[in-house]
């Protein structure tokens, strides 16, 4: 018995070529044995070769032009994008002024009681505690023009996606064509968006709508399809035998079964169209983002964040309410009236205040907060900036995060030759997905070059390596952390719920206090900004492990550490991938982002595109910020394949 046992794990050992990763490390290397060799003859210098570069920017410039000239001509403008333009306006001035109409009480009333109706009386006092904030921070009137431009471009981005995750969870061969599309438009940072829309719409409300529309969509199109995808077969096919048409399968099982799908969707949809709605006032917005953008353009760090707290009161509030709507999917009933007393409340308060002549917030009540933040400000400068005994201060550690970090690495980045730099995306690439995902990771990187903008994407990717190296170290121990402490999940909840929701412009407040302008502020923000996804995502892997396996290695004596490195970090490596993609894209756009505050490279093109109306310049950089994070996304994240065998 002992000689069979003994042979069978003989008969199917695998030599070295039976590994995947061995065979395909081998044709990576006859293929490098092969091209490299010709690459080094035919093109000797080690950066991006002249020969191979296209230059995009005079056709740019020239469709740009055309579409300046044309747009008050043209039957295209004239017949339909004028109309769409016109439509968008009217409808956020028409929720605007209806918001006005209202009166700060009437609109507060209001909040609170639907938030009363859907989540409970926690959370509308909750809610009306935020409105009244904004208010006294003296950033009613911008609030107002926040959640008007919110409230049109959540509507369209709610349909659109609607319409769309039913045509992928209805029909096959719509989901296949959908699928790429909305996986790429899932990595691309948000600035992307902006490009297009200002080239056909110009600046203005209309751009920045439609610019939320397409940043915010894909989150509810693709939890529609699987909402409708992921229904119950068993009573589908009940709700069949009884004769039904499509129709009324759909309307009466499908989306009454996808609910709590389709609201996720909608709390997704929200938060997205908040943080690109402030990112668009760029693009003139206009609201609480314009505000904070004027003041990071001064350096006025008081105003900055008078106007990013009201920004992130919203989006806590927006999420905990959309996210109560979702949980209660338990189909018990409630009184229908509850919706009557929140009309009539909010109207009888909004008659009232007309009635008084107090619609408008009383600027006696503004507390401001400018001046004094500015004096701690002031004050960080002279006493924490530098000159710090035996620390050193936040200036000296940004210029050695600076000197001693990002320098070395975009140095060495620049400083490779170009194919040996396609050899290293390739090799991730492959190893972890297949080989169309290592020929689109490689492809979208020789992008760059084509596009002529090798050097500051090198200097993009080292800032997102730099910050992704220290994300992920934080990320890690903290989730780990977490996960083996129930004390500490429960402290860390309620922050990471609070980063989770604030959009990304908020994060370059605080920095651009602490740290100054510079790359080093950019990554800070990055970091920040993509550490609770990683610390979350970890957290939840090493917390579902099977246990078992956990139980296994503890009656064999294993110590907690042990138990770490045999057992759960192995058996969460999905997770840990994930959090490694979700930490690169996320720091991506935050690190484009960053240009605004001295972050350089392809960010300061698109800013610079955008402030200086230099179409050209911003859309090339912005196809190469598509690129890279395409490239990122291909080389860190397992195909659904790979990650079944857990290969």
């Amino acid at each position: 018995m002992a000689s069979v046992t003994a042979a069978v794990p003989r008969a199917g050992r695998p030599g070295p070529l039976g590994h995947v990763a061995v065979r395909k490390l081998l044709l990576l290397a006859v293929a490098a044995a092969v091209l490299v060799p010709f690459a080094t003859a035919r093109w000797s210098g080690g950066s991006w070769p002249e020969a191979l570069t296209v230059d995009v920017s005079g056709p740019l410039a020239g469709a740009s032009d055309w579409i300046i000239d044309n747009r008050d001509s043209h039957p295209l403008f004239l017949h339909f994008l004028g109309h769409v333009s016109n439509a968008v306006v009217l409808a956020v001035r028409a929720v605007y002024l209806a918001l006005l109409a209202v009166g700060w009480a009437g609109t507060t009333v209001l909040a609170g009681l639907v938030a009363w109706r859907v989540a409970g009386v926690r959370l509308a006092l909750g809610t009306a505690a935020a409105f009244l904030t904004c208010g006294l921070l003296g950033m009613w009137v911008p609030t107002l023009q926040t959640l008007a431009l919110m409230a049109v471009a959540v509507t369209a981005s709610v349909v659109t996606g609607a319409l769309l995750g039913l045509a992928a969870g209805l029909f096959d061969r719509m989901d296949r064509v959908l699928r790429p599309v909305l996986d790429t438009m899932q990595v691309l940072p948000a600035f992307a968006y902006l490009l297009p829309v200002v080239l056909v719409f110009g600046i203005g409300v209309p751009a920045a709508v439609l610019a939320t529309v397409v940043y915010a969509a894909p989150p509810m199109a693709r939890l529609t399809a699987l909402g409708l995808r992921g229904a119950d077969q068993e009573v589908l096919e009940a709700v069949e035998s009884l004769g039904t048409t499509s129709r009324q399968r759909l309307l009466t099982a499908r989306i009454p079964l996808a609910r709590r799908e389709l609201l996720l969707g909608l709390n997704q949809t929200i938060m997205m169209a908040l943080s690109m709605a402030v990112i668009a006032s760029v693009i003139g917005a206009g609201g609480l983002g314009d505000r904070v953008y004027q003041a990071l353009a001064s350096v006025d760090v008081g105003a900055a964040l008078a106007a990013g707290i009201p920004i992130v009161l919203l989006a806590v509030v927006l999420d905990r309410v959309t996210a109560a709507a979702g949980a209660n999917t338990d189909g018990t009933p409630r009184p229908r009236t509850h919706w009557l007393y929140v009309v009539a409340g909010a109207a009888a308060v909004a008659v009232a205040g007309r009635t008084a002549g107090r619609l408008e917030w009383p600027d006696g009540w503004v507390v401001a907060i400018a001046e004094p933040v500015n004096r701690a400000v002031d004050w960080m400068t002279d006493h924490l900036y530098s000159g710090v005994p035996v620390v050193g201060g936040t200036a000296d550690w940004a210029a050695r995060f600076t000197t001693w970090v990002l320098d070395p690495v975009r140095d060495g980045l620049q400083g490779l030759p170009w194919w040996s730099v396609l050899l290293a995306v390739a090799v991730p690439a492959w190893l972890i997905g297949t080989w169309r995902t290592a020929l689109t990771a490689v492809l979208a990187t020789a992008a760059l070059g084509v596009l002529g903008v090798w050097a500051p994407a090198l200097d993009t990717l080292s800032q997102v390596l730099a910050a992704v190296a220290v994300t992920l170290v934080a990320g890690f121990a903290t989730g780990i952390a977490a996960a083996r402490s129930d004390r500490v999940d429960r402290l860390l909840r309620p922050v990471l719920d609070v980063f989770q929701t604030m959009p990304q412009f908020v994060y370059l407040i605080p920095v651009v206090a602490l740290f100054g302008v510079g790359r080093a502020p950019a990554v800070a923000a990055a970091v920040v900004y993509a550490l609770p996804a990683v610390v979350r995502i970890t957290a939840q892997g090493l917390r579902q492990v099977d246990p078992a396996a956990l139980e296994s290695a503890r009656s064999l004596g294993a110590t907690g550490v042990q138990q770490l490195r045999q057992v759960q970090l192995p058996l969460a490596r999905p997770a840990l991938l994930l959090a490694v993609n979700q930490g690169l894209v996320l720091v991506l756009a935050v690190v484009v982002i960053g240009g605004m505050v001295g972050g350089g490279a392809l960010g300061y093109d698109v800013v610079f595109g955008l402030a200086q109306g230099d179409l050209a310049t911003g859309l090339v950089a912005g196809a190469a910020i598509v690129c890279l994070g395409l490239m990122l996304d291909r080389v860190t994240r397992p195909t659904e394949r790979r990650t079944k065998r857990g290969a």
